[in-house]
């Protein structure tokens, strides 16, 4: 069964926030666009590149109401010391969550029984808690943030705009689709 359309189920959990440990939940996603994105765990290789491309682009997410969540299966501790040790992860401005107990990587689906790892998994999530986009890939492939973001002004687009559909490398501002019996076989 797909997790997209459906609510995010509770959760509560640590994370190191900008010099502080802090708590995060299923009711912190509320009220706003949350991207929670998952990495296999802290102080590998492919990690940290992806780290520093959210943080190099964070104001972007920011600008349009949205907050980067970085999930891993370690404590928040292991990401204070990542944060302080790695050139790329010390620019992260935002949490990095730690998930020790393996709660979100089960409820998000993107669990490695196996190794007790993640999967590079990103979720978009709607103000309502509700999962919008999903993408999970093999930990060797490494995410570019440029397209999350793009995916979560689709997302929004249509929140705001009922009855229309972004096409297929929709950017902001392009012209959308309104689903018709007139568009069928014309494009």
């Amino acid at each position: 069964m797909s997790l997209i359309n459906t609510q995010v189920q509770p959760f509560k959990t640590e994370a190191f926030h900008n010099g502080k440990f802090i708590t995060v939940s299923d009711e912190t996603l509320k009220g706003k666009w949350s991207v929670l994105i998952f990495m296999p765990a802290a102080f590998t290789f492919n990690c940290p590149t992806e780290v520093e491309d959210a943080a190099e682009n964070y104001a972007e997410f920011q600008k349009i109401g949205a907050e980067i969540y970085i999930v891993t299966t370690d404590t928040h501790f292991s990401h204070k010391v990542w944060h302080e040790t790695s050139p790329a992860v010390g620019k992260a401005q935002f949490p990095l969550i730690g998930d020790p107990t393996h709660q979100l990587t089960r409820a998000f689906d993107v669990h490695i029984d196996e190794e007790g790892l993640a999967l590079r998994g990103t979720f978009i999530i709607n103000p309502d808690g509700v999962i919008k986009t999903m993408e999970v890939h093999s930990n060797e492939i490494a995410r570019d943030i440029q397209e999350t973001l793009r995916k979560l002004k689709a997302a929004q687009f249509v929140a705001a705009n009922p009855g229309q559909v972004c096409p297929a490398k929709w950017k902001e501002g392009a012209q959308t689709l309104k689903p018709s019996l007139d568009l069928v076989g014309k494009i």
